[in-house]
């Protein structure tokens, strides 16, 4: 997507671009629907945004979660989540009526559970109406299938599968299926064929919902950042439907999966079970597959964070029977090729690269080649070493400087959490006199808003102070994440302003 004027300055960032954000996941927003969603919320989200002086908000991925509710394990990598349709918005299209929205869920942490059932009542009576819809929106419709035909297909007819076989990992689905036979695929399709057009439908909605935040947010020149993990799920439509482009036994289980080796946070290393990918198989297509993903995103989004960058350099392949991460190896990725191909295709390389953790040279190489942006974390600065480059005083320009991340405790949490002796380097560190837990949030959100780097965002929980009861997060428990919400009365915080007088103190106020 080239920077055209109509959304402002997208990465790389220019020399003398100054610009501050808010991360905070589409299912955080507040409202009376169980969570946050693509409809009004959303809007008077980014009318706050763009009051307080912010031009950007990032979100995790948008992807159809699967078991535990985790953006990052999603069903598809194109589709949008279906439980982030907008009730209100259904309502207005005439797809629904009011009385079928008269059940309010809490307005407190989401129950993915509940919620799923009651998304999905209204989508079913969406559909309903949709079988007595005009000539016009049918032609509608059909365009959008025609347009994302290249994903859709397989997405809506793997889903009709999960139906049919009660939500099941598609390796035990019969054997003709996981391994896609022609005849197979075209029974399944007759079978399911109302079912797969259901799910066309549903993606048609979570399209026109979620393009109507992003025109909103254009509108108010407030770029969106989306977010596409480096891998997909074992479970996901992708793995189902392309087996060829990752590393897969006869079988169709994982060869190898993802993960990272042993370091000084884990003597195992991490194991996250993904397949990897067969890179070679993507060159042959001309990393077709994966260029689709990222332009199906920016549909939605102004830039994209790639999860994982070091694993476009080598990647820590498993052995899939592994127990723990300890004897993976690295394997090479694509490099610059795929950046490359993407450019060529695409012009432009509107992303911000996740370079965190233990980064070789060859990593950094491949980020400055592209002059893609890095990641730094105002928390993990202050281990007393001066040439800590998450320091300020050694932040290059090009890059996006964080208080914290959506898998990082709360900035008061973390600091709550650390010895004397470790505050201790924090006022060091930052030439501070010593603070007070309730301070220390705003002290490194003006530290981040202060420094060289061109973009500065915090997640909404350090704007609001919070502790460690509103965490996104803990990596490595599978249970209790992702559910955190903003409660409605905090959007009227006193905070916001603050912001706004520090955003223009520090000049990140951006000019139409």
């Amino acid at each position: 997507m080239a920077d055209d004027g109509s959304v402002g300055h997208i990465p790389p960032f220019p020399d003398g671009y100054r610009g501050s954000g808010i991360l905070l996941h589409v299912t955080s927003l507040p409202g009376p629907y169980g969570i946050g969603d693509f409809g009004p919320e959303a809007i008077r989200w980014i009318d706050l945004l763009h009051e307080k002086g912010q031009s950007w908000w990032q979100v995790l991925p948008l992807g159809p979660t699967g078991r535990g509710g985790s953006p990052y394990l999603p069903l598809s990598s194109f589709a949008i989540n279906e439980i982030l349709v907008s009730p209100d918005w259904l309502i207005e299209d005439g797809w629904i009526s009011d009385s079928d929205v008269e059940t309010r869920l809490p307005e407190g942490k989401v129950d993915f559970e509940n919620v799923t059932t009651f998304k999905y009542d209204l989508l079913e009576k969406a559909w309903s109406s949709f079988q007595e819809s005009t000539a016009e929106q049918q032609a509608s419709f059909q365009q959008f299938c025609d347009h994302h035909a290249h994903w859709l297909e397989d997405y809506a007819l793997f889903r009709a599968l999960k139906v049919k076989y009660d939500d099941a990992d598609f390796l035990i689905w019969p054997h003709e299926l996981v391994n896609r036979e022609a005849s197979a695929l075209q029974a399944a399709h007759q079978e399911l064929s109302t079912l797969v057009r259901k799910f066309r439908f549903f993606q048609y909605l979570m399209a026109g919902h979620a393009g109507r935040v992003r025109d909103h947010a254009r509108a108010k020149h407030v770029r969106i950042v989306g977010d596409v993990p480096i891998y997909v799920s074992a479970e996901s439509s992708e793995a189902w439907a392309n087996p060829s482009l990752f590393m897969l036994d006869e079988d169709k289980r994982p060869k190898f999966v993802a993960g990272v080796p042993p370091d000084y946070f884990s003597a195992l290393g991490q194991l996250w079970g993904n397949p990897v990918y067969n890179w070679e198989a993507h060159r042959r297509n001309g990393y077709r597959w994966f260029i689709d993903r990222l332009q199906s995103l920016l549909e939605y989004a102004d830039a994209i964070r790639l999860d994982h960058f070091r694993g476009f350099a080598a990647a820590w392949n498993v052995p899939a029977k592994a127990t723990t991460a300890v004897d993976g190896a690295w394997v090479p990725g694509p490099g610059a090729e795929l950046f490359e191909a993407i450019q060529a295709e695409t012009g432009a390389l509107p992303y911000i690269v996740e370079d965190l953790g233990t980064i070789t040279k060859d990593v950094y190489e491949l980020r400055d080649q592209f002059d893609l942006p890095g990641t730094l974390v105002l928390q993990f600065a202050f281990d007393g070493d001066p040439k800590n480059f998450y320091l300020p005083e050694n932040y290059v320009h090009n890059a996006v400087v964080y208080t914290g991340t959506h898998d990082n405790a709360t900035t008061r949490q973390w600091y709550e959490e650390l010895p004397e002796s470790a505050r201790e380097v924090v006022w060091r560190m930052l030439d501070i006199d010593p603070v007070a837990p309730e301070d220390v949030t705003w002290q490194l959100i003006r530290t981040a808003w202060s420094s060289n780097a061109a973009l500065a965002i915090a997640p909404l929980q350090d704007v609001l102070n919070l502790g460690g009861e509103a965490r996104m997060n803990v990596p490595g428990e599978a249970d209790g994440n992702w559910n955190w919400r903003c409660p409605s009365d905090l959007l009227d915080s006193h905070y916001f302003d603050c912001l706004k007088k520090v955003t223009e103190q520090t000049n990140r106020v951006e000019k139409p």
